[in-house]
C-alpha cells in the first residue's frame, strides 16, 4: 500500500494552480491513499480536497471533516468566511469513518483526528490524519494531543493502522518521541514506526524549509525541520506493517515556479497483507 500526506496550505493563491501541481506530483506516485490537512471550503470556495480528488481522476473519493469554521479573517488576514479541516482521499472504497476531537481547542484553532477504514480488496486498513497546534511553544498541548490520538486508535482495535499528517514538531520533540516509543507521556508509551526514519535512517527529510519560498509567510517559525509524518503500527511477525520505503515528495516547483504547498509532502510504501 502506498500512502501520501500533504498540508494543502489552505486557500493561498495561486490555489487552482497549486492543486494542479499537487495532483500531477501525486498522480505520478500512484498512491492508494492521500491524507491532506488545511482543507478549505465555504463562501464560494469548493472543498479543496474534493477538487484534488477530481484532479487525481475518476474513482477517487474523499472523507472530509471540519475542524474549524468561522467568519472573515478566521484563517488569516483577508481570508473569507468558511471552514478548514482534514480529508482522506482514496481510490478504494471507504467503508467506515470516525472523528475525534483533540485536547486544547482554542477559539481559532480546533484540532481533530479523522479516521477512515479503506478496503483494499485483500486487506482493509485504518488510515488516520491530523494537524496539531503549530506554535513553537505548543509542545505540551501537542503532547496531550498525541496521547489522545493514540488512545483513539487503540480504541478501534488491532491494525494495521497508518497515521499521517502535519504534527508541527521535529523528530527530537517529546510528542514525536512518544509516538515512536522513545519517551513516556501520561504514564505510558506508544509504539508506532516513523516510516521515514525506518526507511532512511540518518536522513533529515525536512518538510518545512526556507528552500520553499512559501514559508516566508511564517518566517518566524523555526525552519529546516521534518514536521510531517507517516506513522505505521508495529510490524507483525507475518510482515504486516513492514515499511518498504518512504520519501519526501512535492519538494520542487513546476516550471512556472509554482509549488504545491508551503510544506513538502511524504509518501510511504507499507506491507498491509494479502
Amino acid at each position: 500500500m502506498r500512502v501520501a500526506t500533504l498540508n494543502l496550505w489552505g486557500a493561498r493563491e495561486p490555489l487552482s494552480r497549486r492543486l494542479e501541481v499537487a495532483a500531477a506530483g501525486l498522480g505520478s506516485l500512484a498512491p492508494d491513499v492521500v491524507m491532506v490537512q488545511e482543507v478549505r471550503a465555504g463562501d464560494g470556495l469548493t472543498n479543496t480536497a474534493e477538487r484534488l480528488a477530481a484532479l487525481l481522476g475518476a474513482g477517487w473519493r474523499a472523507a472530509y471533516a471540519t475542524a474549524l469554521a468561522g467568519g472573515p479573517g478566521t484563517f488569516g488576514a483577508g481570508s473569507p468566511a468558511g471552514e478548514e479541516g482534514l480529508a482522506i482521499l482514496s481510490r478504494h472504497a471507504i467503508v467506515d469513518r470516525r472523528e475525534q476531537e483533540l485536547p486544547d481547542a482554542r477559539p481559532t484553532e480546533r484540532r481533530i483526528l479523522l479516521s477512515a477504514r479503506v478496503d483494499l480488496g485483500p486487506a482493509a486498513v485504518w488510515c488516520h490524519t491530523t494537524h496539531l497546534h503549530y506554535r513553537l511553544g505548543d509542545g505540551v498541548a501537542r503532547e496531550r494531543q498525541v496521547v489522545a490520538i493514540d488512545d483513539a486508535v487503540r480504541a478501534i482495535g488491532s491494525g494495521p493502522h497508518i497515521l499521517a499528517g502535519d504534527f508541527n514538531a521535529a523528530p527530537d520533540c517529546d510528542e514525536i518521541r512518544f509516538l515512536a516509543g522513545r519517551t513516556t507521556l501520561a504514564g505510558r508509551r506508544a509504539v508506532w514506526q516513523d516510516a521515514f526514519a525506518r526507511a532512511r535512517p540518518g536522513e533529515r527529510g525536512d518538510t518545512w524549509t526556507r528552500r520553499n519560498p512559501y514559508v516566508a509567510e511564517l518566517a518566524w517559525l523555526e525552519p529546516e525541520r521534518r514536521i510531517d509524518y507517516v506513522f505505521v503500527s508495529p510490524e507483525a511477525r507475518d510482515g504486516v506493517g513492514r515499511v518498504r520505503d518512504a520519501r519526501v515528495i512535492l519538494s520542487e516547483p513546476e516550471g512556472d515556479g509554482v509549488w504545491a504547498s508551503d510544506h513538502f509532502g511524504l509518501a510511504a510504501d507499507v506491507d498491509v497483507g494479502d
